[in-house]
């Protein structure tokens, strides 16, 4: 529903400005293109003028903000200890790849993408769930509570990992798809 409103609004702005741009150059018979727009010749007050100024420059920022978060962020973390013996590297998705081919052979899931994101000492670790339509969500959620969490906690030794589980419904096994 999101991007349909987005690209109907799209469509319509694209739609407002290809319709100014034809009456500028005098292409649409029935409208007067010297004609004023709006009634009256009198400018507004000059605070006028800088307040929808300074509302544009907000809108604007507001849309290059929303146009940055569209942008998937796959960044590779690693993890630094460093010890008397030497110093240790590891990449957060070395440490999850275990726990995501676990989770991934879960009845009804089809694909799991992890993002372990923090410190080492206070990881947080994201979960992107597909699972098909007709999976068993509470018991999935279940087992990566009970079974593989637990042991990510130990393998990372971070008792206090949590994590964020989002689950992305997919037609059933059986269903065929048609293309």
């Amino acid at each position: 529903m999101n991007r349909f409103l987005l690209g109907l609004l799209g469509l319509v702005l694209l739609l407002a400005g290809a319709f100014a741009v034809v009456v500028h150059f005098g292409r649409v018979p029935q409208v007067d293109r010297s004609a004023a727009l709006v009634p009256g010749t009198v400018l507004p007050p000059a605070w006028v003028l800088w307040v929808v100024a300074a509302a544009a420059v907000v809108v604007a920022l507001l849309c290059l903000r929303w146009l940055t978060a569209q942008i998937p962020r796959r960044k590779v973390v690693s993890w630094r200890w460093e010890e008397e013996a030497g110093t240790t590297r590891l990449s957060t998705a070395t440490a999850t790849a275990p726990f995501t081919e676990e989770v991934t052979a879960y009845p009804g899931v089809r694909k799991v993408e992890t993002a372990l994101t923090g410190p080492h000492t206070a990881p947080r670790l994201a979960l992107v769930v597909r699972a098909h339509g007709d999976a068993d969500l509470r018991g999935i959620r279940r087992r990566i509570d009970d079974e593989g969490l637990p042991r990510l906690r130990e393998a990372l030794d971070a008792p206090g990992l949590q994590a964020i589980v989002e689950f992305r419904m997919t037609s059933s096994k059986g269903d065929a798809r048609v293309h």
